[in-house]
């Protein structure tokens, strides 16, 4: 797996994390995917384009009068060239805009093989327990299930090296499985009751990770389809999941893009066109070096028909803002959650020869309608934007009163960058407070989850009382002693607080855990407001 950590950073910063996010969040980063690249759950690239060129000087003095002459070229907006000599590379970068980035080879490398979709390895996913790998998930018909390798199995050694104890930084234990496709790895597995272990071979090999996290019935007529990102293959499995649905008598769509960063601008489109009726205007780029260029639907889509809500929040970006634009501008379903990321920039890549590469912003993307998806640059504008939607959103303001920057059409308020819902749902901080804080910190209920609790539950048991499953009174007084082994000291009125987020959050994990990513959002969607919401704005 190479870019987990590196897009999970970048993931983060795209806004403060709501509880909803940091469990999901938190999930990702400690399930850890062995031999996978799957970076691009969370940001594939944003509409990046990789420019294949001749190589540029690589220099440093060189490089940076090359730089400056590709800006000059190929910038989005006009720039002041002169004011950018003599600045150190990431400092002349920093006067442009957030994306625009220098990438030093190791992560230009890292950067490419994600763009080029070389998911290779062996198919598994491990969470690090006490210093063990616990193999939590194996990809069906990839490279480790065909091997032999279950759930539950323990990792000890990887090769000629012994990971278990060791306390191994997470990127040496990743660093140790991964690989190119046709190269072997040898690992030593305990299974679960086996009092010794076995050594596996196994030869890495492509793997395929559907975008599409989950895809089920919320009743009998609505379905929910859960994108995490938009890759080379997600308009076609998204057409898999519809057809899929459809025989199951669903009329109504929940299409669900909370914590989608973004991926390929084809993918948006794409998707865009199994739900938008022929000869629709999708999305349009413009930069002051690049021409507007449109992007029509063609027709034919799996979805053109039915009843549409599309979820989002503050960490959906890019090709997500794309689809809810488009939706939104051509009244084609409904928008619920809260205001977008706002990133609507369109990134070149231009390499040099020294394995380096500058990601350079070229284009501009924009709505039907012409609204401009990226936010203001501006320090504290952000600020302003945030509590501009909440007193609109409570009824302080209306149409008539807000700023001149921002815009109101059919009685939305429509603020610069990002997009805003039709349908506001507020952040659910309730039972949040710093007892809670810390167990998640420090991964205690994962812990728990995976060192206790799984073993005391079926999967089949799981799936047949998910809407009703809760854990027992013994789960939870263990979960408590559990809690004070792990040095934290539990504050009873914090505690009583935090239970019912506690309960939850232990249910979805050892979902997770039982059922892959399909039970744990079906778990997670039982008492999810915006959910909620969707099903009753679809009535």
């Amino acid at each position: 797996m190479t870019g987990l950590f590196y897009n999970f950073t970048q993931h983060l910063t795209m806004k403060k994390t709501t509880r909803y996010n940091l469990l999901i969040a938190l999930t990702y980063s400690t399930v850890l995917i062995g031999g996978m690249f799957v970076g691009y759950k969370f940001l594939k690239d944003q509409g990046y384009q990789v420019k294949k060129q001749a190589g540029y000087l690589a220099g440093n003095t060189e490089k940076v009068d090359e730089i400056i002459h590709i800006i000059n070229k190929n910038y989005v907006d006009e720039v002041n060239a002169d004011s950018l000599h003599h600045l150190p590379i990431d400092s002349l970068l920093h006067q442009l805009d957030p994306h625009s980035a220098y990438l030093p080879p190791a992560k230009a490398n890292e950067f490419a093989e994600t763009l080029g979709g070389n998911f290779e390895g062996i198919g598994i996913e491990y969470y690090i327990l006490n210093d063990t790998l616990l193999v939590t998930n194996v990809i069906k018909e990839g490279p480790a299930f065909l091997s032999g390798i279950r759930q539950g199995d323990k990792i000890l050694k990887i090769d000629t090296t012994f990971v278990s104890g060791r306390s191994l930084p997470r990127e040496k234990m990743i660093g140790k499985i991964k690989g190119k496709k046709g190269t072997a790895v040898k690992l030593s597995i305990l299974h679960p009751g086996n009092p010794l272990p076995v050594l596996f071979t196994v030869n890495r090999g492509r793997v395929k990770v559907s975008s599409i996290d989950a895809a089920y019935m919320l009743n009998t007529e609505t379905g929910y389809v859960r994108i995490s990102n938009f890759g080379a293959e997600t308009d076609q499995d998204f057409v898999e999941s519809v057809r899929s649905l459809k025989t199951k008598g669903m009329k109504k769509l929940v299409l669900d893009l909370r914590d989608n960063g973004g991926g390929y601008l084809t993918a948006a489109t794409g998707l865009a066109n199994q739900i938008l009726a022929e000869n629709r205007l999708i999305v349009y780029t413009q930069g002051k070096h690049e021409p507007r260029t449109d992007y029509f639907t063609t027709g034919g889509g799996e979805f053109e028909q039915g009843k549409l809500a599309i979820l989002i929040n503050e960490n959906s970006a890019s090709a997500s803002e794309i689809l809810a634009g488009a939706v939104q501008d051509l009244d084609r379903g409904i928008i619920i959650g809260r205001r977008s990321f706002g990133k609507g920039l369109v990134q070149e890549q231009f390499p040099f020869v020294d394995g380096s590469a500058l990601n350079l912003t070229i284009a501009r993307y924009y709505t039907p309608s012409g609204r401009s998806i990226q936010k203001s640059y501006k320090k504290g504008y952000n600020a302003y934007q945030n509590e501009i939607e909440d007193r609109f959103n409570d009824g302080e303001l209306t149409a008539k009163n807000v700023s001149a920057k921002d815009s109101v059409k059919k009685g939305k308020l429509f603020l610069g960058g990002g997009i805003q819902p039709d349908v506001y749902v507020k952040m659910d901080t309730s039972g949040f407070n710093r007892f809670y804080a810390k167990l998640i910190a420090k991964k205690v209920l994962f812990d728990f989850v995976y060192d206790v609790l799984a073993n005391r539950y079926t999967s089949s048991f799981i799936e047949q009382n998910l809407a009703t499953f809760n854990i027992n009174d013994a789960d939870y007084k263990d979960l408590l002693k559990y809690i004070q082994t792990k040095g934290i000291v539990i504050e009873p009125k914090l505690l009583q607080a935090a239970r019912p987020l506690i309960y939850n959050d232990v249910k979805v994990l050892l979902c997770k855990y039982h059922l892959g990513d399909a039970g744990y959002y079906k778990a997670l969607n039982l008492s999810d407001a915006m959910v909620k919401q969707a099903l009753t704005s679809l009535q």
